[in-house]
């Protein structure tokens, strides 16, 4: 089959789309998924600059940690799926502890049951593959971080994947995406005000996921605001402004840099479990994916959708379709 694999850490020219690579053999615990789909995020190539060197699995990689497919194949122990089901899901359970070999970006992949869920009726596979990873990232942390009904949030860096997911999710039962974590903190845990920064530019987005305020960052410094929030969600690494803009009592969770209190570092398991709880809400339309409008890009264009990623332009998420 065809898959995107890098023998050695580098940039994107390590990246090579090979034809003669074998179909992964399942486990008793796994499917076996015809990719329709696949998203990339930032610790894809991360971890292709070598970043995880110390925990990640032997070289060649497949890269790929968002997926949306069909299942061709079923383990012994299949509990839920089987031949036939439209899935999705954040195929690498453990991101940066031992992540596995072989990832979403090919024509085949194989993936445990209990990190897959069957894909919302109302989107797309091209959708539903840009969703996994940035919501389960955006509604762990809010959990984690015990954000409830009620509470304030400011996200930093709201107009990426997962920014825009914990602005969908923070109201009550309503969404997730920044596009997620505001949703997610507007719709699914019910915040009563929902603060993010952007460019000037992307203002307008914000106020489209849900901000209830949208501050510039190109203009005023959020950690001079008179008013403070119960948890400010950093996803840009700004630990040191992001904890003189919590109440005191509050909390700050980070998803990249370094920490200081009353910071605290998320790092995400994958559970399928997440996404079956989180569905509802984005068949009702209340939790909606956010794509980059440059995309989706073509297979044989991987290469170009990393370098695009890593120019840090994207607004939502770049996914890869179609899949041969």
């Amino acid at each position: 089959m065809k898959a995107w694999r890098y023998s050695e850490y580098g940039g994107v020219e390590v990246l090579k789309l090979e034809t003669n690579v074998e179909v992964p053999e399942i486990k008793d615990d796994q499917v076996l998924i015809k990719v329709v789909a696949a998203a990339l995020n930032p610790i894809d190539y991360k971890r292709r600059l070598g970043l995880l060197k110390a925990t990640d699995a032997p070289l060649p990689t497949v890269p790929g940690f968002d997926v949306a497919g069909v299942v061709v194949k079923v383990g012994s122990e299949m509990k839920h799926l089987k031949e036939g089901d439209e899935v999705y899901g954040d195929i690498i359970e453990k991101a940066i502890d031992g992540p596995k070999q072989f990832g979403s970006l090919a024509e085949y992949t194989a993936v445990e049951e209990k990190l897959l869920a069957l894909k919302p009726k109302n989107l797309d596979f091209v959708q539903a593959a840009s969703i996994p990873l940035a919501i389960e990232t955006a509604y762990e942390a809010l959990l984690t971080a015990g954000f409830s009904e009620g509470q304030s949030i400011l996200v930093l860096g709201g107009a990426g994947g997962v920014g825009s997911f914990v602005i969908q999710v923070g109201v009550g039962s309503f969404v997730i995406q920044k596009s997620l974590i505001l949703q997610l903190s507007k719709h699914v845990f019910g915040a009563s005000k929902i603060a993010a920064t952007s460019s000037t530019a992307k203002l307008v987005l914000l106020k489209s996921l849900g901000a209830d305020l949208a501050i510039d960052y190109t203009k005023e410094n959020f950690e001079d605001l008179l008013e403070k929030f119960d948890l400010v969600y950093d996803v840009v690494g700004q630990c040191d402004r992001a904890a003189k803009a919590v109440k005191e009592g509050g909390r700050v969770v980070v998803i990249s840099g370094s920490v200081t209190p009353p910071t605290f570092n998320f790092i995400l398991t994958s559970s399928g479990e997440f996404l079956k709880k989180l569905n509802p809400y984005m068949e009702s339309g209340k939790v909606k994916p956010l794509l980059d409008p440059k995309g989706p890009f073509p297979f044989d264009k991987v290469n170009e959708a990393f370098a695009y990623l890593e120019t840090n332009r994207a607004i939502g998420k770049v996914v890869i379709y179609p899949i041969p």
